[in-house]
């Protein structure tokens, strides 16, 4: 069974096959080499190193090449002691014995406390524990990685000291060379009696080289001071009938799509009822308002009359600070443009799982060419508001938004650093990310800057008076504040949903796949976004209140208040964590994460605006 095809079908992953084409295939004998990465908690969210423990060390530590994306989420993917020829199984082999002292004793009990999860890799494949569900149905999970131990009722310390490993392979027809299709393992915590050789060598007694260990055959192994621990594995090669390119499915088979067709439905049904008042205003209130006030034979009768044609004297005046909203409209624009090329090519199969760090690393380089559309369109908006500093426009355009991100980001990377955490980001890494952001996007944001100022004023559809026009008193449902709140309640709505599973996806470790999903839910966002901007912008033009153009930008953009405090309900109700630090890092991101929706959902509201209102006001005529 594959997933379908809004997720990695089989015949959807082209793109993904072609990457992972060169990966291994041998024959009998051929050498494995088992990957460690990083040992990981959904309750701390504090990723370290696997050598962090005490672990069996090879003779030299060799870390993999890492892509930028896997050096931010945390990755730290290094060779390990664990070796296997390829389709021969073996029994119980010594990994290494280690000397518990009382920091390393110590530092494993913690880990054991905070539920910590080894993660290996063999042939790009995670490693896999499979445990049956706790609904009492036949229907397994997976989960990724093994714990480190586990405390048992006598509120004693035991380590997951040996490990039984499970390879699947698919054998070739036509030739003798097998691809690996599975990882998986059952960890044992064994006490293991042996007998000593000399010069660090030992044998054991638990069990042979042609046997396995049985589970709840032997006395696990209790995490004390000056404990002796025997780390041990044996391997079992299992055929298969799972074909390479559906390898991913074991992993990607954990979330139910009826759950997202219900996001689909519910979010559709929101759309529906705002077209349906777009539509309601477009083609029979406003057809009648135009005809109307074209009918009127003299400037009295306009006089007398009331509604959005009476503020055309004013609709196209500069808002206060219209410098600082252009930098927010050039910066959605390029978040915008990072939003949709990512996920096109995530649809099509670039950004798989098997890619760790692709989205990331993607993400990150489109963010900074996209530098170019954010200069363009901040120049061309503050060109037409007669601006005449574009210089500094293109300043704040390149440095605002990034500045605030990288000052939140550089201060939640310094609490990582002082847990000694591999999540926090190397120097080289950070030295990076300032030369693509000063080097690369700075750049380009100017060029768009320029090509952007040098182009013709947009000209407005009618004329601006030189005095404002007074703004009669609102209702109360019309004011600012009520306005922009209730305009970012279903935006968000057609988006929480998906956004649960996101948030799962980033918080508790699992795989997300469903693009297809993620991109319907983006266009249905998109026009939630633009609808309900236009229908809150034409009662607001009713009443006679021409200050528009902030007001389209925040209805849309209040959103992210909900999706903020949406991140607080989840914290509460399924994380588990308790560390102050965790909790900093988790708001923090969200933090992040919400001021980005901000800027994304408050340029799309603000470019439908703009359309709606241009298009209203270049239909009447006007003396």
């Amino acid at each position: 069974m594959s997933p379908s095809p809004w997720g990695l079908h089989d015949e959807f992953q082209g793109a993904w096959k072609l990457r992972c084409r060169f990966q291994f295939a041998g024959g009998t004998g051929d050498e494995l080499q088992v990957k460690v990465n990083k040992l990981s908690s959904t309750k701390t969210q504090l990723p370290y190193d696997y050598y962090f423990l005490d672990y069996c060390k090879p003779s030299k530590i060799m870390n993999n090449a890492e892509n930028l994306g896997e050096v931010l989420r945390g990755d730290r993917i290094e060779n390990s002691v664990y070796t296997f020829k390829m389709r021969v199984d073996e029994g119980c082999k010594v990994a290494c014995p280690v000397k518990l002292n009382s920091e390393t004793a110590k530092n494993f009990k913690e880990k054991i406390d905070d539920e910590y999860r080894v993660n290996m890799i063999l042939d790009n494949l995670p490693l896999a524990v499979v445990r049956q569900r706790r609904d009492g149905s036949q229907a397994t999970i997976i989960e990724n990685g093994f714990r480190v131990g586990y405390k048992g009722r006598d509120n004693k310390y035991y380590l997951s000291n040996h490990l039984s490993f499970k390879v699947m392979y698919h054998k070739d027809v036509e030739s003798d060379e097998a691809r690996i299709v599975g990882f998986e393992v059952i960890p044992s915590s064994v006490k293991h009696t042996y007998t000593e050789l000399g010069d660090k060598n030992l044998k054991v007694t638990t069990c042979t080289s042609e046997s396995k260990i049985s589970p709840g055959g032997n006395p696990p192994q209790e995490v004390t001071a000056d404990s002796f621990v025997v780390f041990s594995y044996d391997v079992t090669f299992q055929p298969s009938e799972i074909k390479w390119a559906s390898r991913w499915d074991t992993y990607l088979l954990m979330n139910d799509d009826q759950i997202h067709w219900f996001s689909i439905i519910n979010s559709l049904m929101i759309v529906l009822f705002l077209s349906g008042m777009v539509a309601m205003i477009m083609l029979r209130t406003l057809y009648r308002d135009i005809a109307n006030y074209n009918q009127l034979e003299s400037q009295d009768e306009a006089q007398e009359e009331t509604g959005w044609k009476l503020v055309h004297g004013d609709i196209f005046r500069p808002p206060l600070n219209s410098g600082l909203l252009c930098v927010y409209i050039g910066t959605g624009v390029q978040f915008f443009g990072m939003t949709l090329v990512t996920m096109i090519f995530a649809l099509l199969g670039f950004l798989s799982p098997s890619n760790r760090g692709g989205l990331m690393t993607a993400m990150v380089l489109l963010w900074v060419f996209m530098g170019l559309f954010a200069g363009y369109s901040s120049a061309r908006l503050y060109k037409m508001f007669k601006g005449s500093e574009w210089k500094r426009i293109t300043l704040k355009t390149a440095f605002m938004f990034p500045g605030i991100v990288f000052a939140i980001f550089f201060v939640l990377n310094a609490l990582i650093w002082g847990e000694k955490s591999s999540g926090a980001v190397p120097f080289g890494t950070m030295f990076a990310l300032v030369f693509l952001w000063f080097g690369i996007s700075v750049p380009l944001v100017f060029v768009g800057s320029y090509i952007g100022y040098k182009r013709p004023a947009l000209e407005d559809p009618v004329k601006t008076n030189k005095i404002p026009r007074q703004i009669p008193e609102q209702a109360w449902y019309m004011q600012p504040v009520f306005s922009i709140l209730i305009g970012g309640i279903l935006p968000f709505g057609a988006v929480f949903i998906e956004l649960f599973f996101i948030l799962t996806s980033i918080w508790l470790n699992q795989f997300y796949y469903i693009f297809g999903f993620l991109f319907l839910v983006f266009l249905i966002l998109i026009i939630t976004c633009a609808e309900i901007t236009i229908v809150l912008c034409y009662f607001q033009l009713c009443s006679e209140d021409y200050h528009w153009w902030w007001r389209a930008y925040l209805t849309a953009g209040s959103s992210a208040l909900y999706l903020f405090a949406y991140s607080a309900f989840y914290f509460f109700t399924k994380l588990e964590i308790t560390k102050f630090v965790s909790g900093v890092l988790y708001f923090g991101y969200m933090l992040i994460a919400s001021y980005s929706f901000f800027v994304l959902t408050g340029t799309m509201g603000f470019y439908a605006c703009f359309w709606f209102v241009r298009k209203i006001y270049s239909s009447v005529k006007i003396d």
